[in-house]
């Protein structure tokens, strides 16, 4: 006898049903902590069942790093694309403030899911805790790497410092609801604070 009682579901091929799965996970850790979602309803929004989410990833921790993962590689991507498309020639303040303007994009686009980690401090996996770390790193390498190499240690204190300066006034940003008013005093604000530190915008 067939059964009617359950919802039937849409055949996918593999790759399509893991985006499915991805974007569903993604929306559901953007609305809600970590320890609130559960795979269940990452299964159920993304019209699969426990099982078939089990198939692709091994567990809530594993799906949660690779939607960190991916929104990194997506925000990396675009900030890249947004420096490439610059005219040769354009002052490090000004390429600075380019992928500064792409991170503040990345952040209203998902502020509270963007905000959780400070906010709550420890509230996510480890595994994606180091993702965010080694993401970090890689910004920080990236600024460095539009200065004057003469005077790398002077300028790791400055980047590290600017990173963290951005992050504070991001969060403070993401409070206020991400107004479209503030996008460029926070970003003069923070390239002031990196130019304080630098000195000047030799290159």
């Amino acid at each position: 006898m067939t059964r009617i009682d359950r919802k039937p579901r849409h055949r996918l091929d593999p790759d399509s049903r893991r985006g499915a799965i991805l974007d569903a996970a993604a929306n559901a850790f953007a609305e809600h902590p970590y320890n609130e979602v559960t795979i269940a309803t990452i299964a159920a929004d993304a019209d699969a069942s426990n099982a078939l989410v089990y198939c692709y990833f091994a567990n809530k921790e594993d799906l949660y790093a690779e939607v960190v993962r991916l929104a990194i590689a997506d925000l990396m991507s675009r900030q890249a694309a947004a420096l490439k498309a610059l005219p040769i020639g354009t002052p490090v303040r000004d390429r600075i403030a380019a992928a500064t303007e792409v991170y503040l994009d990345h952040i209203a686009h998902h502020p509270d899911a963007w905000a959780m980690p400070m906010r709550q401090p420890g509230g996510e996996p480890p595994a994606a805790a180091e993702l965010r770390a080694d993401a970090r790193r890689r910004y920080v390498q990236g600024l460095d790497r539009l200065l004057d190499p003469s005077d790398q240690e002077r300028h790791g204190y400055a980047l590290w410092g600017y990173f963290g300066f951005i992050n504070a006034a991001c969060l403070r940003w993401v409070d206020k609801g991400c107004p479209d008013a503030e996008r460029w005093p926070l970003i003069d604000a923070a390239l002031g604070a990196l130019q304080g530190a630098l000195g000047d915008w030799s290159a």
